[in-house]
């Protein structure tokens, strides 16, 4: 109405909102796995979303593409995160991480920026193909153990050390590959990651970080997220052979996916569940390079995408 006065709002200031695209992209090189990063080893591909960009997929491509000269092939949304006290982002900003996995063939780095890591230089507790790590007896245990008994109150350090146990395998519980994540996420609760520090108060010191590379912001928490996923997606699809080259031997195959599962796989299991699926067929050629006995060539059988859209298929990933 003409000479009302003015109410002043009591809503709250409005606060800038980005989404960030970021690639956690996989290959599996010599049976390694390996993971492309930009910068110092230290950040996964990523770039924000604009409004140039066509969708939230070409996008990421584009990024990809621009920071790594790395053409981008299968590749799936994997999670968005939210979280406001996980990146160290601006108080008056909000960035919202959407992540995605990519599988690929590992090439020269097209960047100067870029390049290619093993991901167990950022997770070596993952690691079992050598047998349990021996970090898990000098650091993770006793580390794990004193933070549970730091609660003070016995019930509720008991429950932490049952959280610890349960996800890292201590007390003779089994060891659960696809726990990444929730590995990763108790060790920061615990203060023994670098990235923890970032949140905690000035002067407010933790014990010494476990080895393991640290990354910028959130991207070793995405690229636990992405080892998970992956993990657990080779049991009931082909997408390993998305990582192997046109034509491979039968060891360079299992040697994949003992890379990618983190520990090793009884041998004849592993073949005759290959052969009983019909995943591979002879190529009718043999290899000379596996610096022994000339070993046969095989190719992945594409009709297997279709023959097995509905019921799925299995890998033998149970320990020998």
């Amino acid at each position: 109405m003409p000479g009302a006065s003015k109410r002043p709002s009591t809503a709250p200031a409005a606060r800038a909102v980005a989404a960030d695209l970021i690639a956690v992209l996989v290959a599996v090189t010599a049976g390694e796995p390996r993971v492309a990063t930009i910068g110092d080893a230290n950040a996964l591909p990523s770039g924000p979303f604009e409004l140039s960009h066509r969708s939230l997929q070409s996008g990421l491509r584009a990024w990809v593409e621009a920071q790594t000269a790395h053409p981008l092939g299968y590749v799936e949304q994997l999670y968005t995160f939210a979280d406001r006290d996980r990146s160290g982002e601006d108080p008056e900003q909000r960035v919202i991480s959407i992540s995605y996995l990519g599988l690929t063939r590992e090439e020269p780095a097209g960047a100067a920026a870029s390049g290619w890591r093993s991901w167990y230089d950022y997770f070596p507790w993952e690691d079992f193909r050598a047998g349990r790590p021996p970090l898990f007896d000098t650091m993770l245990a006793p580390r794990l153990k004193a933070w549970a008994d730091a609660v003070g109150e016995p019930k509720a350090a008991r429950e932490r050390w049952q959280r610890a146990a349960i996800t890292f395998g201590f007390d003779e519980r089994g060891w659960n590959e696809e726990l990444v994540l929730q590995r990763y996420e108790l060790l920061f609760e615990a203060g023994l990651v670098p990235e923890a520090a970032r949140d905690r108060p000035a002067g407010n010191t933790t014990a010494p970080p476990l080895p393991g590379r640290p990354m910028l912001s959130d991207h070793r928490r995405i690229l636990a997220t992405g080892i998970a996923r992956l993990r657990a997606k080779i049991k009931y699809r082909p997408v390993v052979f998305e990582l192997m080259p046109p034509t491979f031997t039968l060891l360079q195959l299992q040697r994949s996916v003992e890379a990618l599962a983190g520990h090793l796989l009884h041998k004849q299991n592993f073949r005759r569940l290959i052969e009983q699926q019909d995943l591979v067929e002879e190529t009718g050629a043999i290899s000379a390079e596996t610096g022994g006995r000339p070993a046969k060539l095989f190719r992945f059988r594409h009709e297997v995408l279709a023959e097995r859209a509905i019921a799925g298929t299995k890998l033998p990933l149970s320990r020998p």
